[in-house]
């Protein structure tokens, strides 16, 4: 996630949509890669929702962007706010994919890796994804 930009002194909130892509009781996970802000950190695949765009629309094509796939967006799963000590703030919404088209190719992460939901909590997240991984790993949400 890059800088929060800012409008009248003020950090603006960013409005992302991220994709828990499901197989079986695994879900697909991207590490940022070192020359990111927030370097190797682990995170959910999407982006920010464009000017016009609904959720669902900006996260199927962040998912082609990122991931060269063509995505069905199910349903919403979660919804968080966070604000990061820098004083920005990231609206997420995190929907389910149990479906898409073509075959993954990372094109912008450091590691892209398949793992188990219940494993989930021990990897090194975003911290505004660590409340919705807590609930994931312990079988709340799916």
């Amino acid at each position: 996630m890059e800088e929060t930009a800012t409008q009248n002194g003020q950090k603006t909130v960013r409005y992302v949509a991220a994709a828990l892509i499901l197989r079986g009781d695994e879900v697909l996970i991207c590490q940022r890669r070192p020359d990111q802000p927030m370097a190797l950190k682990w995170e959910f695949p999407g982006g920010k929702i464009e000017a016009g765009e609904t959720a669902e629309q900006a996260l199927a094509r962040e998912l082609d962007e990122e991931l060269a796939i063509e995505a069905e967006i199910g349903a919403r799963i979660a919804r968080t706010r966070h604000t990061y000590r820098s004083g920005g703030a990231v609206d997420l919404q995190f929907f389910a994919v149990h479906s898409f088209q073509k075959e993954i190719v990372n094109r912008i992460f450091h590691d892209v890796r398949w793992v188990s939901l219940r494993d989930l909590i021990s990897y090194d997240f975003l911290a505004a994804d660590r409340d919705l991984i807590r609930d994931l790993a312990a079988g709340k949400l799916l």
